[in-house]
């Protein structure tokens, strides 16, 4: 009988065991390497589930029905992702406790010509050489020598060689080069068919916002549509997968913890299914949840778009803006300060369900559209949208009005120490266009302001910024004059 103050255990035991003998989790007898081998293909897979989040990066749910049998078995897990954070994966099986791990690998040593020769370093291979006078090719057995900078060196008939022009052959695949990256576990199974739960974060997947907006003649209507677009580069497919996306900055570290127990991991339930193909959102903890409610495979290296809303008769806005900068005040200038400037386009849509929309709208890029007199749609412009919440205000930046010019001059200048000024400035606004047009003149001056005097009303828009809203006639011009005091410190 074994003393246990003096009980070793082998060091091979220790690394068939891994640090479950070390915690105490099992027993040296447990810990040894399973009799039987099994592998799992993506053939049975029963359901899979991808969450694609917008920072390249997706979590993947899938379940599949293993005839594991009762006892120890290895469990080959194949199909995988190819870029997989592996500290992220979890398994569970039928129930909490009918699927014991010992041990988890994940194995990415990927079979390749380099590889096959630096594995045969110090071993015996085939040297195979096309003989032109025989018609045939002559075989040379070799001792591979090494394989430094991608140029084997050889040992042939008791002479060493290198640059040898033909082709080499191995007697077999070793057996620790795979095809594709593969999971392994060491596991107890107390049930002969297991339906294994598997999560695992991954990188390789990606999706992004795109909507097409077109706009009526009259610029106040347009019908808006949203679409995804997803890629998967993560070297395997998905077949029939729940899609789901998550809209919003989710932060992330550089390591992700294994979740506790086999059971860590995000589980999303599936959403009821209604008759017609399309996204439903939902919140998700502080961001927004899209499903899509009928399955979809996402093959490797595919882009694949699907869509995501649809809004008609949306109520436009067209605002036509020409903007100021505060350090105008903060100096004297002597005269123009913007000469002939082109005056920017926007249009302004409420994010409501009054007005045909309401959903929160994750972040991606407006394409403009509008008919010419044909019928034709034309592109006009396109911005990029921030994640923006329903009841906000979505501005789609169009460009510069091709009519519409402007001129901005100081025309008085007092400082009053270090950090105080009154100064007069004169806009002049002209409208080349057959129809009148108001431009909105936003003027941030900054710090305390006040207005002394002015040609028009001015709007006080918030602490730093006036506006002046001249309507400016058809083929004509309009000035506006204003006199500030504008203290910065």
């Amino acid at each position: 009988m074994l003393n246990r103050s003096t009980f070793r255990i082998p060091a091979s035991l220790l690394a068939a065991a891994g640090l479950a003998v070390l915690s105490g989790l099992v027993t040296p007898s447990q810990a040894q390497t399973a009799g039987k081998s099994l592998v799992s293909t993506m053939e049975q897979r029963k359901e899979v589930s991808v969450t694609v989040y917008n920072d390249g990066f997706g979590l993947v749910r899938e379940t599949r029905e293993i005839p594991l049998g009762t006892g120890r078995a290895s469990l080959e897990l194949r199909d995988v992702s190819a870029q997989i954070q592996p500290e992220t994966v979890a398994i569970k099986g039928n129930t909490a406790t009918s699927l014991k791990v010992f041990e988890q690998n994940y194995r990415y040593d990927l079979l390749s010509p380099q590889k096959l020769l630096e594995k045969y370093v110090g071993k015996m291979v085939k040297l195979y050489r096309w003989n032109g006078a025989t018609g045939k090719e002559d075989a040379f057995d070799a001792k591979v020598l090494s394989v430094a900078s991608g140029s084997p060196v050889y040992q042939i008939n008791g002479e060493i060689t290198y640059g040898f022009p033909g082709r080499i052959a191995f007697p077999e695949v070793p057996a620790n080069l795979i095809a594709k990256p593969t999971l392994v576990w060491l596991l107890d199974s107390t049930a002969a068919t297991q339906k294994v739960e598997v999560t695992y974060l991954s990188r390789g997947f990606g999706w992004k916002a795109d909507y097409v907006l077109s706009i009526d003649d009259k610029d106040t209507l347009g019908d808006l549509q949203g679409w995804v677009t997803l890629n998967n580069t993560t070297g395997t497919t998905y077949e029939n997968a729940q899609l789901k996306l998550v809209a919003g900055n989710v932060h992330k570290v550089v390591d992700y913890p294994m979740g506790g127990k086999g059971e860590g991991g995000i589980y999303l339930e599936k959403a009821k299914e209604p008759a017609k193909p399309k996204f439903v959102e939902e919140g998700l903890f502080e961001y927004h949840l899209y499903t899509l409610n009928v399955p979809t495979t996402l093959q490797n290296n595919e882009q694949k778009q699907v869509t995501l809303l649809e809004g008609k008769g949306i109520k436009l806005t067209k605002k036509l803006i020409f903007g100021g900068a505060s350090y105008y005040y903060h100096s004297s200038y002597g005269g123009f300060i913007a000469n002939n400037q082109k005056v920017g386009v926007y249009l302004d849509i409420e994010n409501k369900e009054s007005n045909h929309l309401g959903i929160p709208l994750p972040k991606g890029t407006v394409r403009v559209y509008k008919a010419d007199k044909s019928g034709a749609k034309q592109f006009i412009g396109e911005d990029a949208i921030d994640h923006t919440a329903r009841d906000e205000k979505v501005r789609v930046k169009m460009g510069e009005a091709f009519d519409i010019v402007a001129d901005k001059k100081q025309t008085d200048w007092k400082p009053f120490g270090s950090c105080v000024s009154e100064s007069a400035y004169e806009i002049s606004v002209r409208n080349h266009k057959d129809s009148i047009e108001e431009v909105e003149l936003v003027e941030p001056a900054g710090g305390d302001w006040e207005i002394l005097s002015s040609s028009l009303p001015a709007e006080k828009r918030d602490q730093f910024t006036f506006l002046f809203h001249p309507k400016v006639p058809a083929k004509g011009e309009v000035k506006v004059k204003y006199r500030v005091r504008v203290r910065w410190c």
